[in-house]
Formats: C-alpha cells, sequence, structure tokens
C-alpha cells in the first residue's frame, strides 16, 4: 500500500504541472485577450491586454471606485519570462512583472515581482 502512495506521489501530480511561459508563447497567452484577475472578496477584477501593448482596466464592478480611480490605462510587454505592465495612475505609475504560469486552458496563475500572487481567467 505504501508503493501506491509513493507511486501516486510521484506520478499523479505530473499531469498537472504548471507551464512557466516566456517570450512568444506568453505573448500569444496574453495578446489581444481579456484577463479577470480573481479577487480575495470574490469578484473579477477585468483586464484588457490589446495586441497594440496598451492594456486597459476597470474596477467598477468590484467597488475601486471608493479607493482609487476605478479606471486607468497603461502599457504592458513582454521581457523574456515576465510579463511587465506599468498604469498612468494605478500604482502611482510604477511598472510591475509578473511571472505566468498556464494551469489549464484559460487558467493562469500570477507572480508578482514584490511577491504577491493570484490566478486569473483569460478569454479572447
Amino acid at each position: 500500500m505504501l508503493l501506491v502512495a509513493v507511486a501516486c506521489v510521484s506520478f499523479c501530480a505530473s499531469g498537472s504541472a504548471a507551464e512557466r511561459l516566456s517570450g512568444d508563447g506568453l505573448k500569444q497567452e496574453i495578446s489581444g485577450k481579456e484577463v479577470f484577475l480573481a479577487t480575495p472578496f470574490g469578484g473579477e477584477f477585468p483586464l484588457n491586454y490589446h495586441a497594440n501593448g496598451v492594456v486597459d482596466g476597470s474596477g467598477k464592478a468590484v467597488g475601486l471606485g471608493k479607493f482609487m480611480q476605478p479606471n486607468d490605462s497603461g502599457s504592458w510587454w513582454v521581457d523574456g519570462e515576465n510579463l511587465c505592465q506599468k498604469w498612468k495612475s494605478w500604482y502611482n505609475g510604477k511598472p510591475f512583472c509578473f511571472t505566468i504560469e498556464k494551469l489549464a486552458p484559460g487558467k493562469i496563475a500570477w507572480t508578482r515581482d514584490d511577491g504577491l500572487k493570484g490566478t486569473a481567467r483569460v478569454s479572447d
């Protein structure tokens, strides 16, 4: 029985491994898509990654208007293994970069360069 448990630990999880995206694969996954960030309070925060390098988002649906400007736009780019973005107003225009892992079709996990992590749904 122990052998079966060890074998499952070794092989069962291998089919569900996340794929870390980079370069052209990362661009293909994000460019021209709408990315819905999962929020801690149950909603989704939509970001549009346009093919021309513009990103825009609206926090109205999740109530961000109470805390900050609800809409913003900026730029996005891929730098090796990182998806980077810089907003005009949000985060005082500070650029952030993220590593992106593809969990399943239409589902990603992200880790920001300051350690913040989350998941998102990707839609055409």
